[in-house]
């Protein structure tokens, strides 16, 4: 299993969008990030510290445009790294008011697995345009206008979706295009949760993402997400249960939150 391809996925996938609410939810805006952010996770396999991943936000420019380039960078540690070597890159370009991706890059090593590759966003022609930069191939895919990438998901709910909304059980869908395919992913929202971190007890939204089982996770509830029930909306936790043992995925540091932490109790 790829670990921080994992970690990337889970984060990515901490709120969810049915197409036909979009539009709506669009219209909230929140302040749920700036430039200058940055997050640290790291993640262990039972007391093997497995793998990190971080996420960085900056303001640029793209071919006129301002945007933000988010860049989630991911490697293996310690003994894990001894077994099997991950260098990833994965970085989307996307417009400071309206989170939606015009350009994901992704440069990874895997355990002697590389891939380098683009995809470029077209909109007007709802097209996704995938070029394979290390076997020079180029191909096109149909897209719809509230796609998202495994990236740009997490920032996009952040800032557009009205958390407000969600009760207990509430089923919530995205599309996500990785790769060359895109992806349904389901999610349930299980209700607010106090968890205690090493920030001190905060107040969090559960979630579970419902996963394919039987090759990997016990089964389709096998993961528990914590994500922050603040303006931040930050993923605090990640917990998956395996056929042997689990991995915890914790935010170790952070810096540049557009907003502080509600702590209830500090330590």
């Amino acid at each position: 299993m790829r670990l921080t391809l994992f970690l990337l996925y889970i984060i990515s996938i901490n709120f969810c969008l049915s197409q036909q609410d979009i539009y709506k939810n669009q219209l909230n805006n929140y302040n749920a990030f700036k430039s200058g952010e940055k997050l640290e996770y790291r993640l262990n396999y039972g007391f093997l510290n497995a793998s990190y991943a971080s996420l960085t936000l900056k303001q640029e420019v793209l071919n006129g445009q301002k945007v933000f380039r988010a860049t989630s960078i991911g490697r293996t540690t310690g003994l894990a790294r001894l077994f099997f070597k991950v260098e990833d890159i994965y970085e989307t370009f996307f417009p400071l008011d309206q989170v939606r991706p015009v350009k994901s890059i992704r440069d990874i090593y895997e355990g002697g697995y590389e891939r380098e590759a683009e995809t470029i966003y077209d909109y007007d022609n709802n097209k996704a345009k995938f070029y394979d930069k290390l076997k020079n191939i180029k191909k096109e895919f149909d897209i719809h206008p509230g796609i998202q990438d495994i990236i740009s998901t997490f920032y996009y709910l952040r800032k557009h979706f009205d958390i407000e909304s969600l009760k207990p059980n509430d089923l919530i869908n995205v599309d996500i295009f990785f790769g060359q395919e895109i992806y349904p992913f389901k999610m349930m929202f299980l209700g607010i949760e106090k968890i205690k971190t090493k920030f001190g007890i905060l107040e969090c939204m559960k979630l579970r993402p419902y996963m394919e089982s039987g090759r990997v996770f016990r089964d389709n509830e096998g993961i528990k997400l914590w994500v922050t029930n603040d303006n931040n909306r930050v993923p605090i936790k990640v917990k998956a249960d395996l056929r042997v043992g689990s991995i915890v995925a914790n935010l170790v540091s952070f810096r540049g939150l557009a907003n502080p932490f509600k702590i209830v109790v500090s330590e």
